[in-house]
């Protein structure tokens, strides 16, 4: 069922409602980045940004350039690192046959060196692997 607000809005459920609190306050307090990806052109030639916002407790922001760097000489697809200010940065992925599985390549890779890691999907479609992959769906 859904509730609304005085001002008319959608009420959001409790457990979304409570999760959005969680990573509010894990940025403001503990060593995190939270990465949002957005699909920025939906048609032909494709275009993502990945939005990179650091929490307050991390000073040392040199790993974003750094772990970028070194995606950057192995992607296939084109991409751009633009930072906004201190605290956020942007990493525009072009059109590329690979652009999905060079994305989450960067996102694993900050994954690896910093475990806090909050991952919004924003207007991303990829899917990612199946984790219930049974032989019978694709094959007779």
């Amino acid at each position: 069922m859904v509730e609304f607000n005085p001002d008319g809005s959608i009420k959001l459920p409790e457990q979304y409602a409570k999760n959005k609190e969680e990573n509010k306050q894990k940025l403001k307090h503990q060593r995190c980045i939270k990465i949002k990806r957005d699909l920025v052109s939906f048609s032909a030639p494709k275009k993502c940004i990945l939005r990179i916002t650091i929490s307050e407790s991390l000073n040392d922001i040199r790993f974003i350039k750094t772990i970028y760097d070194e995606f950057k000489q192995r992607a296939a697809v084109p991409n751009k690192l633009v930072k906004i200010n201190d605290k956020q940065f942007n990493v525009e992925i072009g059109t590329d046959f690979r652009r999905c599985s060079d994305c989450n390549s960067l996102i694993n890779s900050y994954r690896e060196f910093l475990e806090n890691i909050i991952e919004v999907k924003g207007s991303c479609q990829f899917e990612g692997r199946k984790k219930n992959f049974c032989y019978e769906d694709y094959f007779d």
